[in-house]
């Protein structure tokens, strides 16, 4: 019974995984957050 847990695990991860790219696919999308600000953030951070 050890996959179930396995399985449900790995497709909770998954399903995660999809939602988040797709909220931050939606701010890009409707402005609420600018992918050259990110960017320059992101490298700052580095």
């Amino acid at each position: 019974m050890w996959y179930f847990a396995w399985i449900l695990g790995l497709g909770l991860a998954l399903s995660l995984g999809i939602i988040n790219v797709l909220w931050l696919e939606s701010q890009y999308a409707f402005g609420a957050r600018d992918e050259d600000e990110t960017r320059r953030r992101f490298e700052a951070h580095r």
